[in-house]
């Protein structure tokens, strides 16, 4: 690195000041620094069409977690001397723009995997290299270099949790101490003509205040994510003892996770410096649980799921997906808003919905019950249109988790025991017989008996006017009858499966439109069978 240079440091995830290699690069032997973040239109600009507040991409809860994690951010810049200069517009323009206007010699931002971020950063490196500018962009949003795992396994991604675990091994950074700290950054150079402001609001990006009754409870930024940390880390016992999938997705008031993910999502917390933690706690105490189950397990679940999707072309999508099941999902949007605006009429499901809608997280067991319950459990609509809406409002929305969960839980790849079902009724009364997670986020529920509180629909005319609560007028019926629902996805999954095996995987939309023909066929006679029956009846 040239001294008397200035750097730029670019922040896109990686909102942090500890365990950040690009920021610390950026700092050293530079007399300037320059800490950019842009407010990219395309991610923050507000969409009157979309279903919720927010812009056409992320839910108003994400936005305003990403911008208290820049305001924190900020002050947490300001402490160390420097600041965070804040610019609007297209990324890659904004940056070349700076490139031009600054004496910088270096360009130093975190290495992203996301197909969004691979594309703007082939842009600005190209400007930056023709410019005899340095480029250092560290992998550190991640425990391992996805490159590397798929490099080791001979140039495809590992696709189970096990042989991503045996090729991975003890990361290679593990074994000399993280820096976690700074104790002072270079000035700020002369910013020139470059529009800079500060961390805007809510309201200066353009939206209204709003109406909510119910925010997220969750705040950004790294302080909050190191204190979160810390609480976590403090209780040793539950620390060593975590077990996932275990653990109650109604807990709402103190929830049942550590509640990490978004923090890790915008890299207000390194999953290195978690890792690290969690290795140091576990040499501690006696026994503790294990990957896939454990808390440093979760962690490796996280990578597994980055390298699979950095290795996979299309993995957003059905079709073009090398790792994914093609199934001929049907088209019904009717279901499929019926499920986003919490109106199935299943309680159990709405409320969930509820919480992603007002509080933008939920338990990983919550999500589990609502995307099978969308796509193979019960209304047999397309995982893509789940992951839209979970891509949305969720504050933890990461591409690779999000995508890879979908894929997951739709049995569309990963995983492919279709036959196992989420009960939309007896599923969430196994955690909470009494409904108390119902009636916080369904008030209108709230006065109806414990016994008819999972399956409203069955409550005698008496009782739910006794409830104040009218099934069909205050709270819809149920959408479909589970039963009977379930049985006609596990009859089409196996169907598609068959399809699937037959042609290896090669399945073109010519043979989807013929299967999703077929099984309309098949099920004609039986829905005339029973309103035959019901006639009869």
């Amino acid at each position: 690195m040239s001294s008397g240079s200035g750097s730029l440091m670019w922040f896109r995830k990686g909102l942090r000041i500890h365990d950040n290699p690009a920021l610390e690069y950026a700092s050293k032997g530079s007399n300037f620094l320059y800490p950019v973040f842009v407010i990219d239109p395309h991610y923050m600009k507000p969409d009157p069409e979309a279903f919720s507040p927010g812009s056409s991409k992320a839910g108003l809860n994400r936005i305003q977690f990403l911008l208290e994690s820049l305001r924190d951010l900020d002050l947490n810049l300001k402490r160390l001397g420097s600041r965070l200069l804040v610019l609007k517009g297209e990324p890659s323009e904004v940056l070349i723009r700076c490139l031009k206007e600054w004496d910088v010699k270096n360009l130093c931002f975190e290495y992203d995997t996301e197909p969004y971020y691979q594309a703007l950063d082939v842009k600005v490196k190209s400007y930056a290299t023709t410019a005899g500018i340095e480029i250092y962009s560290p992998v550190s949003h991640t425990l391992f270099n996805p490159a590397d795992i798929i490099r080791k396994n001979g140039g495809k991604p590992p696709l189970s949790y096990q042989s991503f675990l045996k090729l991975a091994g003890e990361p290679s950074w593990a074994s000399s101490p993280l820096s976690i700290t700074l104790s002072s950054l270079p000035p700020v150079g002369n910013i020139g003509n470059c529009n800079i402001s500060e961390v805007p609001t809510v309201k200066e990006l353009g939206y209204e205040e709003t109406q909510q009754d119910e925010l997220s409870p969750f705040r950004g930024g790294e302080t909050e994510a190191l204190k979160r940390l810390r609480e976590s880390i403090e209780n040793k016992e539950w620390v060593a003892k975590f077990e996932k999938p275990k653990g109650d997705p109604s807990a709402f008031l103190k929830p049942a996770t550590t509640v990490l993910s978004p923090y890790l999502k915008f890299g207000c917390l390194s999953s290195r410096y978690f890792y690290i933690c969690l290795k140091d706690l576990y040499k501690n105490v006696k026994t503790h649980t294990v990957p896939p189950v454990s808390l440093a397990g979760q962690l490796l679940w996280r990578d597994f799921f980055y390298t699979v999707a950095f290795g996979t072309p299309s993995f957003d999508r059905m079709r073009g997906n090398k790792i994914c099941k093609q199934i001929p999902w049907n088209d019904d949007d009717e279901l499929l808003v019926a499920w986003r605006e919490a109106r199935t009429g299943f309680p159990w499901i709405d409320a969930i919905m509820t919480q992603l809608r007002k509080w933008g997280w939920m338990h990983h067991l919550a999500r589990h019950s609502v995307a099978c319950f969308l796509t193979r459990g019960d209304l047999f609509v397309h995982w893509e249109k789940g992951r839209d809406v979970f891509e949305r409002l969720l504050i933890d929305s990461d591409w690779a988790i999000n995508n890879g969960n979908w894929l997951w839980l739709s049995c569309s790849s990963f995983f492919y025991q279709y036959n196992r079902i989420y009960s939309p009724i007896s599923f969430g009364k196994k955690y909470d017989p009494n409904g108390d997670y119902i009636r916080h986020f369904l008030p209108v529920l709230k006065g109806m008996p414990k016994e008819y509180i999972y399956e409203p629909w069955t409550a005698p005319l008496s009782i739910q006017n006794k409830a104040k609560c009218i099934i069909g007028r205050d709270y819809p019926k149920p959408v479909v009858a589970h039963d009977s629902a379930s049985k006609d996805c596990r009859r089409r999954m196996a169907e598609a499966y068959a399809l699937n095996q037959k042609m290896s995987g090669m399945v073109s939309a010519e043979d989807l439109r013929n299967l999703r023909r077929k099984l309309e066929e098949d099920q004609k006679p039986e829905v005339e069978n029973k309103r035959q029956r019901k006639l009869i009846g």
